[in-house]
């Protein structure tokens, strides 16, 4: 067998596996999230600039005060369970193949399973606040200052690993000047602000959780796209990372398409993409990221747009932000929704990945 035939077949059984394992997680988190009352106790009642959200209310009351959060814990815990059978197996036998299964690498996991685990536990506070938060933490969670400054320490840490331990201070930025191959630009110390900077842009892109199944299919095809990209690149430990979470998104799947069993809550949002932003930079494809997470643009953006047409003009260009909820104040099915979605973010997905490879 030959090595790049045992790498495809070590990242799908990996990817195989997770998805049993979180399939088991899910199964039985469910039922304790339901036993615990793990929701938010009322819906919304403020839009981010401290108006009533009535359309958004007018659709989501009820699913906002019945359905549990932390659907999240699905996926990072599944990923620790999955590296720590692969770790011990390792050590108590001589196997040769199951030794290689260990994905777990300095140069290409260690980043991304930090600001995974790290921004998912970030998370999980969050939404323990969200639900059972007493005084000014009441249906609030974590202040927005407060999750501002810890993503940008993760921001900061996963800058100087890139710049200091790994020696990275280039980005290749494809197409541009030297078509079809691209070039790569050395920005020096400016390398950890630019790596705290997208950490920050991606955590806002976090808006697209709020219909269900449409964040977890949106961020399967994301890290589908990087899992390519990876592998192209010989990475192919970090390949096995990324079609390991597309595994985990699936079987969160199963329980999070309508009727939604959970929501899948900042534990999970804030570690996707705080992982998602690792995998870019390593994978040295920043600068398509936001061709490839196109759908988290157009939501993020939708919101940006709908808070500057408020100040500036005095009133609304959307019934309601994200954009999801526009189109569901238009009349648009939430699995419409979804599955358009999914659609797009494919789309948008394979012409990152090619504009990405053209090098």
């Amino acid at each position: 067998m030959g090595i790049l035939t045992f790498n495809v077949i070590k990242i799908l059984v990996l990817a195989f596996v997770a998805s049993i394992i979180s399939m088991v997680i899910a199964h039985y988190l469910i039922g304790f999230l339901y036993k615990i009352e793990f929701w938010k106790k009322k819906a919304r009642d403020k839009t981010i600039d401290g108006k009533e959200p009535s359309v958004f209310l007018s659709f989501h009351k009820e699913k906002e005060t019945n359905t549990p959060r932390g659907g999240g814990i699905v996926i990072w815990l599944s990923i620790i369970i999955l590296l720590l059978i692969v770790l011990i197996l390792g050590k108590i036998t001589d196997v040769w193949w199951i030794e290689r299964l260990n994905f777990l690498s300095r140069k290409e996991t260690w980043i991304p399973l930090f600001a995974l685990i790290t921004a998912s536990i970030i998370g999980l506070i969050d939404d323990i606040l969200v639900v059972y938060g007493k005084g000014k933490y009441v249906g609030g969670g974590l202040k927005f200052k407060t999750r501002l400054i810890l993503v940008t320490i993760i921001g900061v840490i996963g800058g100087y690993w890139f710049y200091y331990k790994l020696g990275w201070s280039s980005i290749y930025i494809p197409l541009l000047f030297d078509f079809p191959y691209g070039f790569y630009l050395d920005i020096g110390i400016w390398y950890i602000v630019l790596y705290v900077i997208v950490s920050l842009a991606s955590w806002a892109s976090g808006v697209v959780d709020g219909i269900d199944g449409l964040a977890g299919g949106v961020f399967g095809t994301i890290f589908a796209a990087f899992a390519f990209i990876s592998f192209s690149q010989g990475l192919y430990d970090l390949a096995a990372f990324c079609l390991i979470i597309c595994g985990t998104l699936f079987s969160f799947l199963w329980f999070n398409i309508p009727p939604a069993k959970f929501y899948m809550g900042e534990t999970g949002i804030l570690g996707l993409t705080m992982a998602m932003t690792a995998v870019a930079f390593i994978t040295n494809s920043v600068v398509v990221l936001p061709i490839i997470a196109g759908v988290l643009v157009i939501e993020t953006g939708s919101v940006i747009i709908q808070l500057i047409s408020k100040k500036i003009r005095g009133k609304k260009i959307w019934q309601s932000t994200p954009i999801h909820h526009h189109l569901e104040a238009k009349g648009w099915k939430p699995y419409q929704i979804t599955m358009r979605f999914w659609i797009i973010s494919a789309l948008f997905a394979i012409l990152g990945v090619s504009i990405q490879l053209l090098r």
